[in-house]
């Protein structure tokens, strides 16, 4: 499946997926039926990828969803959603959530008008993500807001473009998530 984790190469022929879609090496045309088990790690692993975090934040992750009340996949993936850097990327700040995730760490970004450097910050309602920096910096901003303009929106999140800031209007929800994501296989993977 095609996760854009190249930022914009992978809208272009370049893409290493469109090129060849099958695994690497010499073995990538062989076995096409995969087990149970197979089928829920590959999936546990493709959101692991998307939101480009590790196995212990994403068990972290899954607990704090397991505890929670409500469904536990959906929960996970509105954790996942309201980390800081998925907000910045979502918000068309920067191509990509690795370029999203240094952004933060280098810190060009407030959460309410306190600089915060960890990616993994779970924003809330009512807070303001505002973008920070040097003139260059900004400048830099504004150029990729302008290449990621078509990139939609969420419902959650109130963008004010010439401000370089947005508001957290309300919690992500199922309907939110772009990729499509079975989070059920992921429930069942954790459940053994």
């Amino acid at each position: 499946m095609k996760l854009f984790l190249k930022g914009t190469k992978c809208t272009t022929d370049k893409c290493p997926f469109t090129r060849r879609g099958y695994a690497p090496g010499q073995h990538g045309k062989g076995r096409v039926k995969l087990s149970e088990y197979a089928v829920q790690l590959r999936e546990k692993q493709k959101v692991r990828r998307i939101y480009g975090v590790f196995e212990r934040q994403f068990r972290r992750y899954f607990h704090l969803a397991a505890r929670a009340r409500g469904v536990t996949g959906e929960t996970l993936l509105t954790l996942l959603e309201r980390r800081l850097d998925n907000v910045v990327f979502r918000l068309g700040f920067a191509t990509s959530r690795p370029q999203a995730r240094q952004m933060v760490r280098h810190g060009h970004v407030t959460v309410n008008g306190r600089r915060v450097t960890l990616p993994s910050f779970l924003v809330r309602q009512g807070q303001v993500v505002r973008i920070v920096g040097s003139e260059a910096q900004v400048a830099q901003v504004r150029q990729t807001r302008e290449l990621t303009k078509d990139r939609a929106i969420p419902g959650w999140l109130t963008l004010e473009a010439e401000a370089l800031q947005a508001t957290v209007t309300g919690a992500p929800g199922r309907a939110d998530v772009q990729f499509p994501i079975q989070e059920q296989l992921i429930v069942e993977l954790y459940s053994k």
